[in-house]
């Protein structure tokens, strides 16, 4: 009988212990690290990504906000990060870092025995290669289109996400407004070429449960791929969104 307890404890503890955080990770095996966001700038976040994430998507930790003084502090296990520090004008923890929000330069960060420092400049980001909408004077190329349900109501509070390639698996090429309670959008390119769209109401990795989701295509299991002409601007891009289960 206690052997058989036993085995069924093992098996348990084989069952929730190979998850898929493989690492233990103790008070004792953490590194503090600490040091100033300059000039100073307050209530900005680091945002700590293990060596070879999406830079762009979910963060491995985030430290809590800078104080008035611009200092922060953070603890890590020992090994390989990049750090890039983002204080949106939002106030939004999450989603595309636009011209008016802080941020810094992508920060190789060894963590290793002891305590880690930082001295980081944040600046305010003041063009936006990828958010092109209020251009309208320097570009007549893009698209434009409704998002919609799947009954056809028009959906709020929704982005168009561009990219030039058809696994639309990576950082998008361009990122629209939200849409407004009609549900149109307008993305203006720099150029004209091939595009893959999507829309999603959240941005950063992949969609989660509970997002709304969509991408143009035309029955094809593939995204349908769009093609725009330098100096046009290409209507009805369609989208149907439905949230993720």
């Amino acid at each position: 009988m206690k052997i058989g307890f036993q085995l069924m404890l093992l098996l348990l503890l084989m069952l929730f212990g190979c998850g898929e955080q493989q690492e233990t990770i103790t008070k004792k095996s953490l590194v503090e690290v600490q040091g100033q966001v300059i000039v100073p700038l307050e209530k900005a976040s680091l945002y700590i990504y293990k060596k070879g994430m999406d830079l762009y998507g979910p963060a491995f930790a985030v430290s809590e906000e800078t104080d008035k003084d611009g200092h922060f502090a953070i603890s890590l296990p020992e090994g390989e990060y990049v750090t890039v520090v983002r204080k949106r004008a939002s106030g939004a923890t999450v989603g595309p870092v636009v011209a008016g929000d802080n941020r810094s330069e992508f920060i190789p960060m060894l963590v290793k025995n002891g305590m880690a420092e930082l001295t980081i400049s944040a600046p305010i980001k003041v063009g936006d290669d990828r958010r092109l909408t209020k251009q309208d004077d320097k570009t007549l190329t893009g698209l434009s289109g409704r998002i919609t349900d799947a009954d056809g109501n028009p959906v709020e509070g929704v982005r168009i996400q561009v990219y030039d390639h058809v696994q639309m698996s990576e950082r998008p090429k361009y990122v629209s407004e939200k849409t407004g309670p009609d549900g149109r959008y307008k993305v203006l390119l720099p150029e004209g070429g091939t595009y893959y769209i999507g829309a999603r109401d959240n941005f950063g990795g992949p969609p989660k449960l509970g997002d709304l989701y969509g991408r143009y295509d035309q029955g094809t299991i593939e995204p349908s791929a769009v093609v725009i002409l330098k100096d046009e601007i290409l209507k009805d891009v369609d989208i149907r969104v439905s949230k993720i289960w």
